[in-house]
């Protein structure tokens, strides 16, 4: 009898019959338990900074600041209701998705239900999965994207189907839609393939197909930032200008914070186990590529959570071996449940709005998730701002301007205002710099916030008519900045509006 033929096909097959079941009673338990506590939260203390921009942004094919589809979303969201809950449905789906992308990469590193229970429970109530799942971000999606990437590549090269370069392409293409460092990512990868000695094992007709794919879908995007003279380079050494100092430093302390501290140990043994298992010779190159987008971010300066989504993928791989450790002895694994689930209290406090204002005006929390502290006080400032706007005589009003000297700022203005009377505010942050300036014959201009100082060195005359508190006493960007009244500009709107333009 001849013996049958053994093709790559056949071993990929055989690859792919060799996963283990996929659990998926015990990941839709996770996933509707995480999908219940950021819903029940949803609405707790208000719109985030970001959120009330996206918001007030008309759809475009992209901005200076980010791609279109973030965006897009909160926009349609605001054209359906005023509360922060319909805006957050996205980013709660991105968050309760995430859980299972990362469990589908524990299954296909061969873990079974001790490791897919593992992995599901703990990362879906990780730190920040909780907080970005909390509030629409861009990287919100990233939160799905980026590991889905992985899961991809992973399958192209463990089961030996090079067509899955295909599906990793179009979610790279897919991806510059909502934020272009994605390329970070895929550099990363490609150094990690690379310094792994990789790049023969890789290279295929389907890898080629996949870049041109990605190529090809994110091309609208290339063709608007050519177009627009690179305005996401601006972007990108604005942040890393105003952020590069304290990025570099707390970004150590920080990325032991991501998932929590408890979890450390699993990422870590999947840093080793990827670097020295044998079985995963072909996934050496994650490890390695953790180590470049770090050292991207060190460099880059600009935000600390870019290595979240790779960081996720090789904590994923370390389920694997953290569930045949526990195996072992009944009284490690009684202590990883106690870890997990103070890791998982700990996390919902940093992340999701469970104190009372008050009590987090108290707390460390502001100071741990910025997120927080920028969700509350928006209704309060307007009504201040609303105040000082009133306050001008009656025969100045027609030729006075309000000016937020951020995006947050005049998002609350556009969201709050119309209920006090507030006209449509002006601001030079980012995108808002180039939708609108103010009218050349504003001769009185209200002024929010930190650039208040740059009004005074160009108007005759700048009172300062009241001060942002939020009531509460929790700490953000807003709180205790100045209100002033400023008349008589030295110069044409068209001339100075540009001293107001800053990116960040």
């Amino acid at each position: 009898m001849p013996t049958p033929e053994v093709t790559d096909s056949s071993r990929a097959d055989a690859r792919a019959t060799d996963l283990p079941p996929f659990e998926w009673r015990v990941v839709a338990a996770a996933m509707a338990s995480l999908s219940v506590a950021l819903t029940a939260m949803s609405n707790r203390y208000g719109f985030h900074r970001d959120e009330l921009y996206f918001r007030m942004l008309k759809p475009a094919c992209g901005y200076v600041d980010q791609p279109p589809l973030t965006p897009l979303l909160a926009h349609l969201a605001a054209n359906l209701s005023g509360s922060p809950w319909v805006m957050r449905i996205p980013a709660t789906a991105c968050s309760v998705l995430s859980v299972l992308v990362i469990v589908l990469i524990t299954r296909e590193v061969g873990g079974g239900r001790p490791a897919q229970l593992l992995c599901a429970w703990s990362y879906a109530f990780a730190a920040v999965p909780l907080a970005m799942g909390h509030v629409l971000l861009t990287a919100s999606l990233d939160l799905v994207t980026w590991p889905l990437i992985c899961l991809f590549i992973i399958r192209a090269l463990l089961r030996r189907q090079p067509k899955w370069w295909l599906a990793a392409g179009l979610v790279v293409g897919v991806e510059t839609y909502n934020k272009l460092l994605v390329v970070l990512l895929v550099l990363a990868l490609a150094g990690g393939i690379v310094i792994a000695g990789q790049w023969r094992a890789v290279w295929s007709r389907w890898f080629l197909a996949g870049v041109v794919l990605a190529v090809v879908l994110a091309l609208p995007n290339l063709a608007y930032q050519i177009s627009h003279s690179w305005p996401q380079i601006r972007m990108g050494r604005a942040l890393s200008a105003n952020n590069a100092g304290s990025v570099r430093i707390a970004m150590w302390p920080f990325f032991l914070l991501l998932l929590g501290p408890p979890l450390v140990p699993i990422w870590l043994a999947g840093l080793v186990a990827l670097l020295r298992n044998p079985a995963w010779r072909a996934l050496r190159f994650l490890a390695i590529g953790l180590g470049v987008l770090v050292i991207e971010t060190f460099v880059g300066g600009a935000q600390l959570y870019y290595p979240l989504g790779l960081l996720a993928v090789v904590f994923a791989a370390g389920c694997v071996p953290a569930a045949q450790f526990l195996r072992r002895s009944n009284g490690w694994r009684r202590a990883a449940v106690i870890l997990i689930t103070v890791n998982a209290l700990v996390s919902a406090v940093i992340g999701l709005p469970l104190l009372p204002i008050r009590a987090l005006a108290a707390s460390p929390v502001p100071a741990i998730n910025q997120l927080q502290g920028d969700q509350v006080g928006w209704p309060e400032y307007v009504a201040q701002i609303a105040a000082v706007y009133r306050s001008i005589p009656a025969n100045e009003v027609s030729h006075a301007v309000l000016i937020a000297s951020n995006y947050g700022e005049a998002g609350a203005i556009v969201r709050y205002g119309p209920a006090w009377g507030l006209p449509h505010p002006y601001s030079g942050q980012n995108q808002l710099y180039f939708d609108a300036r103010p009218p050349q014959d504003a001769s009185t201009a209200v002024v929010v916030g930190g650039q208040v100082g740059v009004a005074r060195a160009h108007f005759a005359s700048c009172v300062d008519a009241g001060q942002l508190r939020n009531g509460s006493g929790v700490p953000n960007e807003e709180q205790g900045e100045p209100v002033a009244i400023c008349r008589g500009p030295d110069q044409s709107w068209t001339t100075l509006w540009p001293a107001f333009l800053h990116y960040d």
